[in-house]
């Protein structure tokens, strides 16, 4: 799957084949919110490119699909960085980004509670599809399935623990890309993290399913 925006700039999807049917019970599989992400960020490209990033960092990684399709368009003067819960999922996300051509360091981790010291104010691109979907709190963090996707009361249980370290993470010229559901309540998002001095644009909608998914991209004001 590749979305054309111009004739010169193109993100095609990763080659995932590697991911066996076992790896699916325990990470989260390249789905239609993956796409979306990755289809916002060929939308965005020109915007990401001319920050120069030097660092990139994808929260809650999964299979590596996203930040691999974004390195394989920044190339190898960026440094790839991922985190997740899930110890399978990181080694899956390093092979994805091998198998690919980029180089990812995937850091297993809750959110980034082991890696902030590291990369706080480094960060210039910072890319998180969160667990969304609206669950009864008690099936959030139940598994490593129920991880990646329960989001508990409005599907912001996640969401709302990631975003207070936003600020902390990016650089000065750093972009915070957020995949959230209409149920989210994007709106609230938006004002919360306003009130964080961000400003935010809404890089593209999709309807898929049931779901009305956006990803939003934020910058310092």
């Amino acid at each position: 799957m590749a979305v054309t925006v111009n004739e010169s700039v193109k993100i095609k999807t990763p080659v995932f084949s590697h991911i066996t049917s076992e790896d699916l019970e325990h990470i989260y599989e390249p789905s239609e919110d993956t796409f979306l992400l990755i289809d916002a960020l060929e939308k965005d490209l020109d915007f990401i490119k001319k920050i120069h990033p030097m660092l990139c960092l994808e929260v809650g990684s999964g299979s590596g699909v996203v930040i691999t399709a974004l390195g394989s368009v920044l190339g190898g003067a960026c440094q790839y960085l991922s985190t997740d819960i899930n110890f399978r999922a990181c080694q899956i996300t390093e092979e994805t980004g091998k198998i690919n051509g980029v180089t990812i360091k995937a850091v297993c981790t809750d959110l980034v509670e082991n890696l902030m010291e590291d990369v706080k104010g480094k960060v210039d691109v910072l890319l998180f599809n969160p667990p969304y979907v609206v669950t009864p709190s008690e099936e959030v963090g139940r598994g490593d399935l129920e991880y990646t996707w329960a989001g508990g009361e409005r599907g912001r249980e996640v969401i709302d623990r990631f975003l207070p370290t936003v600020h902390s993470l990016l650089s000065s010229k750093g972009l915070f890309y957020l995949l959230v559901l209409k149920e989210n309540d994007p709106v609230d998002i938006e004002n919360i993290m306003r009130q964080q001095g961000f400003i935010c644009r809404y890089v593209m909608t999709r309807k898929t399913g049931p779901e009305h998914l956006s990803v939003l991209r934020f910058s310092q004001s």
